[in-house]
């Protein structure tokens, strides 16, 4: 089918709307230079991004948390997310400032949007703990898919069961226990606990103390009951399950972050219900099963999709007991998914 032409009016639309966009990126971009070369900025000092609106950032001084700053960026910098730091200058007489630069990151966190282009989510991040629960029900493919995301930018995940009080049938404790216990085996770190009943939240907030940490999974596994759990003062707004899909219902709408008083940091991510690997090569997603790691290379053929291929490392591994089929079954629909 042929492409549609555009008919004159049209594409003046167009080109108006752009010239508009192109026009305030301007006014913005000379309002910032016209601060940095005035005397109505402080010199620069180090800061903290807590929350990203846009065009503009909350931003808190290295010294004083709970002390934001709503802030421009200069355009000549890259995307800034929650939990970077940078360089920044606040102004004499207002609660505003300019972020000026971006210091290293240890870690950057980011998830495909639904374009498949790769959208950065949070920065600095120590732990990202995968929160499941009882319900929505927790699939090993899912489990797996945060994993490798986590596993592939050197972010070590925890896996923590949320909403324990509804485990009041022996059936779905044994199922979930089951579930949790091929995960340890592997070496990843688990923790239980429930908002609720407040029960195994010390644990939590230990691991938690000094680190900065992002909670990801699926919509309704009880994140944001979580964060109200530890910091009841944040008062993040929680969503009840959908009756019709039995999922969650989205309820953070922007990543923040938030401040435990021992020091230890909490960004809070908006939920999302299946984490799309589909940006990643296969070579990338075999290395985010960490209990395949020694086997990788060694098969007879460079090629070796790890099906039914002679001199398998991967196979023979799975032969002599050393990863599980269930594992090798979730690599193998990962990578037909991508």
């Amino acid at each position: 089918m042929s492409k549609r032409k555009l008919t004159r009016r049209q594409n003046w639309r167009i080109q108006k709307i752009q010239d508009e966009r192109i026009a305030r990126a301007n006014k913005r971009e000379a309002m910032i230079e016209q601060q940095l070369n005035d005397d109505h900025l402080e010199p620069e000092q180090s800061g903290l991004v807590v929350a990203h609106y846009g065009a503009q950032l909350d931003i808190e001084p290295v010294n004083s948390p709970g002390d934001v700053w709503r802030c421009h960026l200069r355009s000549n910098l890259p995307p800034l997310v929650t939990g970077d730091k940078v360089i920044w200058r606040p102004a004499t007489n207002e609660r505003s400032g300019v972020v000026v630069a971006l210091e290293d990151r240890t870690s950057l966190l980011s998830r495909p949007d639904p374009r498949g282009q790769l959208k950065p989510v949070a920065a600095n991040i120590d732990f990202i703990v995968l929160v499941i629960a009882p319900v929505p029900r927790p699939y090993p493919n899912l489990i797996d898919r945060y994993l490798v995301a986590a596993e592939t930018v050197n972010i070590e995940p925890v896996i923590l069961l949320n909403k324990t009080d509804l485990l009041v049938e022996q059936e779905s404790r044994d199922l979930l226990d089951d579930l949790l216990t091929v995960y340890s085996e592997i070496g990843y770190k688990l923790l239980k606990a429930s908002s609720r009943s407040e029960q195994g939240l010390a644990s939590l907030q230990v691991l938690l103390n000094e680190h900065t940490s992002v909670f990801v999974g699926q919509s309704g596994v009880g994140k944001s009951s979580l964060v109200n759990a530890l910091l009841p003062n944040e008062d993040i707004r929680v969503g009840a399950l959908s009756e019709a899909t039995g999922k969650g219902t989205h309820t953070t709408t922007a990543a923040r972050l938030c401040h435990f008083p021992s020091g230890g940091k909490l960004i809070d991510s908006p939920g999302i219900r299946e984490f799309g690997l589909w940006h990643m090569e296969k070579g990338d997603i075999i290395k985010g099963f960490r209990e395949f790691r020694p086997f990788i290379g060694h098969c007879r053929f460079r090629d070796c999709k790890h099906q039914q291929e002679p001199g398998c490392a991967i196979l023979q591994a799975l032969a002599e007991g050393k990863i599980l089929s269930e594992r090798l079954d979730s690599y193998r629909h990962i990578v037909q998914s991508v």
